[in-house]
């Protein structure tokens, strides 16, 4: 393991957005295919739940999440897929992958 493999093991995750009890997250330098990491639970409470969303089609690659949440987070994905591969990218090289606006109520 290099020194910035490990740096980046005690980086902090980056939180991408928050919406409705869902924690997105994306990890430095991680596996492909890209992907969100995604967690939610009430209020105060550790995550009741934990998935790995893939960006391009949206299906839910390990773990998993609500039904209602599973359509948020595909909505959330088809909205924003380009801002996410470029994050994805930014994080893979060990950048800060940024932020993206969360999902709103029309």
């Amino acid at each position: 393991m290099t020194s910035k493999n490990i740096a980046d093991r005690f980086r902090v995750v980056p939180v991408l957005a928050r919406f409705y009890g869902i924690v997105i997250t994306m990890f430095f330098r991680d596996h492909n295919p890209p992907h969100i990491h995604a967690y939610g639970g009430r209020a105060g409470k550790s995550a009741e739940w934990a998935a790995q969303i893939a960006i391009r089609t949206g299906a839910v690659i390990a773990g998993d999440a609500p039904d209602v949440a599973r359509r948020l987070l595909r909505d959330w994905i088809r909205l924003h897929e380009s801002e996410l591969l470029a994050a994805w990218n930014r994080a893979v090289a060990g950048q800060e992958p940024g932020r993206i606006a969360p999902m709103r109520v029309r």
